[in-house]
Parts: structure tokens; C-alpha cells; sequence
């Protein structure tokens, strides 16, 4: 496999938009991905603007999506598609979180993760490795309810 998954979350600070893209990066590191990932935090302690990029590929040299390089667009935050838009691909996919059914969640905090399970459609990599990542990047008390927003996620269609 020679492809080079270049995929770029976008969102507000508290959305978990590093913690998304984390999850991805321990996920295809599992499935035997080269990985490298690069974020920008600008004022996300204040709710501003967080984008974080992922690319997986056998070789991966640099860790920066290009610009018009995204194959995805994972979005958390509506108001950041039109900011981030101009980093995917003509013919590149978005992700909108508008897609998810927020009060189906078990937690409103779980969207990033509900996220993680619709683009999983996208990636070649199996729910093993998805779950596994989740194990190991977050608490055990949260392990439950960010496997059933996975779940969501992942049978949502666009």
C-alpha cells in the first residue's frame, strides 16, 4: 500500500479535536501505519480554532498536511468547515459532525470519539485497533461510553 491517508480534524478548543486525532494516530500506529500528526492550538483555550493533521501511509515524511492534500476532513464544530475547507482535496470527503444525532450519544462529550467511528469507514483499519486506541488514550471509566459513541458513529450514514 503506497496511498498516504492525509486527513485534517477541525474544531473548537474543548472538543476534543487533539484528543480525536490522537486516537486516529494510536489506531493506524496499531494497524502498522507509519504515522505522523501535527496540530495548531491558536487560542483553544478561549474556544478558538484547533485543527490537528494526521497522515498514515506506509512512508510518511512529513507530519503537515499540504495545502489541498486532505482526503478527509473530519469537522466538530459547523462553524469551522468553511475555515478549514480550503485544506481538502477537489475531490476529497467532509465529515460534519451535523451528520451525528447528538442526543443519541451517551455523553455530549463523546462526539470526537462518535467522529472517529464514522471516518473508521474510510480507513482501513479494523474496530480492533480502533478500541484498542481508545483503551489506551483514555481512562477506564470512560471506556464504555466512548465505545457505544464509536458505535454511533460508525453506522451513521452520510
Amino acid at each position: 500500500m503506497d496511498q498516504v491517508y492525509n486527513i485534517v480534524f477541525a474544531g473548537l478548543g474543548g472538543q476534543g479535536v487533539i484528543k480525536a486525532s490522537d486516537i486516529l494516530a494510536e489506531a493506524a500506529f496499531l494497524s502498522g501505519f507509519d504515522v505522523k500528526k501535527a496540530e495548531v492550538h491558536g487560542m483553544s483555550q478561549r474556544g478558538g480554532s484547533v485543527t490537528s493533521d494526521v497522515r498514515l501511509g506506509q512512508i510518511v515524511m512529513s507530519p503537515m498536511v499540504p495545502p489541498q492534500g486532505a482526503d478527509i476532513l473530519v469537522v466538530l464544530e459547523p462553524s469551522q468547515t468553511e475555515t478549514a475547507s480550503p485544506r481538502l482535496k477537489p475531490e476529497g470527503l467532509v465529515l460534519n459532525c451535523s451528520v451525528i444525532d447528538a442526543k443519541s450519544l451517551p455523553n455530549a462529550k463523546t462526539l470526537n470519539v462518535a467522529m472517529l467511528g464514522l471516518l473508521s469507514n474510510y480507513l482501513p483499519i479494523l474496530d480492533a485497533e480502533w478500541h484498542q486506541a481508545i483503551r489506551n488514550s483514555l481512562p477506564e471509566n470512560l471506556h464504555d461510553m466512548n465505545f457505544r459513541a464509536f458505535s454511533i458513529g460508525k453506522n451513521t450514514h452520510l
